[in-house]
């Protein structure tokens, strides 16, 4: 009997005891034993205690509970699994049908598209994709062809002189990276702050928020390479937002070592509400000069997703003070929105910083969008234009009023 009950015991710690303790039943592993153990001695000895036996109704429920876990599990995994295929049969569809769909995409972009809330949507963000795809293959094809140029020269150039180059280029860039570096260092403690707001991530797209987040990036170098930097605040930043996985994806294990400060808290907890001035294009002031003892904040949008007064907005409810570049005195508009980009808003801002001149400062603007810089007034000019456009439409109708008068004249003759 003794050995009956050792060799029991044994296989209750090799078998039931684990699955006990994977179901949190620690507290109750022993009794649960002593009970098995007791009611094997039933059938031979009748003196055992009731309080001993086997209680399988708890035990048929933690079974029944663990099944049910694992089973839905399963469910969800399959759920996924199916989800995931029937959204690669439809980008194979549409691929076939001539749609613009990327040739590869990953697991992370397909639930992002399974994700988008309607069809347009969907069909936007593959464009983006396929975009985004071409553009890298032509870096690669650029890279190659650059390379292979490189390889070319190497062989008709003398290997000293090219050896001697090349350690000469890869020493001054070393150098400069050390320069750079410090003077960031240097503007994190004695440097202008300069804000970028990052609390417009709900109002773009996923596009929208990568084309935003390249444009910083363009703008952290520039900065980085000036003469003067300014430091650096990415406010209202968070950890798990596309903004962040953007900039994982642009600089990978350098983020960390950026010299920049970014922060989850909002510009008005860090800096006092007197000194901090929003730069929107929707202001009603326009911005004269440059304070060196104010803290400007730029809105971290793109140009296509901006939505007039938004910026505005959240300036007014937060009670800050906003200004206006003064385009429209410096240069003669052609067309287009007011709003620039980022990194052409950091060119503008370093330049002023620099040297306070307006003129050096707006040539940054894309020449696209206006037609000169101009020594009058805009009202002047405005009136000007407008009588020459009255003076070109006089001329043009009086002609159409004697061209019609001569075809009248003939249709009267042959009648």
């Amino acid at each position: 009997m003794q050995s009956a009950n050792v060799l029991l015991k044994k296989i209750l710690r090799s078998s039931v005891l684990p699955f006990a303790a994977q179901h949190g039943m620690k507290k109750d592993l022993f009794p649960l034993s002593r009970t098995l153990s007791s009611s094997f001695c039933l059938k031979q000895d009748n003196s055992c205690s009731s309080s001993e036996k086997l209680d399988l109704d708890a035990w048929k429920k933690v079974t029944k509970s663990g099944l049910q876990e694992e089973v839905s599990e399963a469910v969800s995994k399959h759920q996924e699994i199916s989800s995931l295929a029937a959204a690669r049969e439809i980008l194979d569809m549409w691929r076939l049908a001539g749609r613009l769909v990327p040739e590869n995409i990953s697991e992370e972009q397909l639930q992002t598209f399974i994700e988008c809330p309607t069809k347009s949507a969907k069909k936007k963000y593959l464009k983006f994709l396929h975009q985004k795809e071409l553009k890298k293959k032509s870096d690669k094809r650029k890279t190659e062809e650059k390379r292979k140029r490189r390889l070319e020269a190497q062989e008709r150039a003398p290997k000293t002189d090219e050896t001697q180059r090349n350690s000469h280029i890869r020493l001054w860039t070393n150098n400069m990276d050390k320069a750079y570096n410090w003077r960031a260092a240097q503007a994190m403690v004695f440097g202008q702050p300069l804000v970028f707001d990052m609390s417009y991530e709900k109002d773009m797209s996923v596009q929208e928020v990568a084309n935003t987040v390249r444009q910083l990036v363009f703008s952290e170098g520039c900065n980085r390479r000036s003469v003067d930097p300014f430091h650096i605040h990415f406010c209202n930043f968070n950890e798990n937002s596309l903004y962040h996985k953007e900039f994982i994806k642009h600089y990978r294990e350098s983020w960390d070592k950026l010299l920049i400060t970014v922060t989850d808290q909002c510009y008005t907890d860090v800096f006092p509400k007197d000194k901090l001035i929003y730069l929107t294009a929707d202001s009603p002031k326009v911005m004269k000069t440059f304070d060196h003892n104010k803290i400007y904040i730029v809105g971290s949008m793109v140009d296509k997703s901006i939505k007039t007064g938004v910026s505005l907005a959240r300036a007014k409810r937060l009670g800050l003070e906003t200004a206006a570049l003064p385009l429209e005195k410096y240069l003669l508009w052609n067309s287009g929105a007011k709003n620039l980009t980022l990194d052409q808003m950091m060119h503008i801002l370093l330049t002023l910083k620099d040297t306070g001149d307006w003129k050096k400062a707006l040539e940054f603007v894309p020449k696209r969008k206006y037609c000169g810089f101009v020594n009058k007034s805009v009202h002047e000019l405005k009136k000007s234009l407008n009588l020459i456009n009255a003076l070109k439409l006089g001329k043009r109708q009086e002609e159409l009023r004697k061209q019609y008068a001569k075809n009248y004249s003939k249709k009267l003759t042959q009648k």
